[in-house]
């Protein structure tokens, strides 16, 4: 599942320290990043992803790449895991001169990025690499369609950030339970639906999607940004096109992660 992105016009490698590491839900953590290299990062809004760079438990210090394109991947692979960094992309839920914030998803069990946001303290070191935008609807179009497990709601939650005061919107947010459920400040014409797991056993996106499929969404056209586990994103993208007639071209889907699948070290 490759999205359309919108690159920043130049970018590199920016070393940072951890500022602050505080609790918006049970399930979530959000880690504050800051330091003089965030000069170089240029605010894009909506759903800006970064790639995250922490160091491994047992590490001394962090080890970034040097190289600036894409060749900073094989220069990683290539140091042996006693000094290679952990490396994956999450969204920038808020930026400010200085500083910006990640909200980490604390799925179950010992992933790296969710044991790391729950031990990170002031003064700790990280990286970013600036990745740039999926959220990219058509000027015009009447309303739009936002869905997301857990690990999407930072990326949904910072696109309603942003969003015009004209924005019309169906927002299904599955999150881990009810103490999850957040206030949301949306214009007008968005209607964020919350949808908390009834047990903690139950496979993230399935609450999504059943939701989904069961709306009642007005007539199209418009713009889809669906992201999260990956069956909820190519299940949303299979029900719009032959369920509702959806147009390809229209639907933006992202498969975050796969459920009882870690990700690469």
């Amino acid at each position: 599942m490759i999205p359309k992105v919108r690159r920043p016009k130049t970018r590199r490698m920016l070393t940072l320290e951890v500022r602050a590491n505080t609790a918006p839900s049970p399930s979530f953590r959000t880690i504050t990043l800051g330091g003089p290299d965030l000069e170089d990062l240029e605010p894009a809004g909506d759903d800006q992803a970064v790639r995250l760079f922490f160091p491994r438990a047992g590490q001394e210090r962090l080890r970034m790449p040097t190289l600036d394109n894409e060749g900073w991947m094989a220069e990683v692979l290539m140091l042996p895991k006693s000094r290679r960094p952990w490396v994956r992309n999450y969204t920038i839920r808020r930026s400010r001169p200085g500083e910006i914030d990640l909200e980490f998803a604390l799925h179950d069990g010992d992933a790296p990025a969710a044991s790391w946001a729950r031990q990170a303290r002031p003064g700790d070191p990280a990286g970013v690499f600036d990745l740039g935008v999926s959220y990219l609807p058509p000027p015009g179009v009447p309303w739009q369609l936002l869905a997301g497990d857990e690990s999407a709601v930072p990326a949904i939650l910072a696109i309603l950030d942003h969003a015009p005061a004209g924005l019309v919107a169906e927002v299904f947010l599955e999150v881990p339970s009810a103490a999850d459920v957040r206030e949301v400040e949306a214009p007008a014409g968005v209607r964020v639906h919350w949808l908390p797991r009834a047990r903690a056993g139950d496979r993230p996106g399935e609450l999504a999607l059943a939701a989904l499929v069961g709306a009642d969404l007005p007539p199209g056209p418009a713009y889809a940004w669906v992201a999260g586990e990956a069956a909820l994103a190519t299940g949303a993208r299979r029900h719009l096109v032959r369920e509702r007639g959806w147009a390809k071209g229209d639907i933006a889907f992202l498969g975050y992660w796969r459920h009882g699948r870690a990700a690469p070290g």
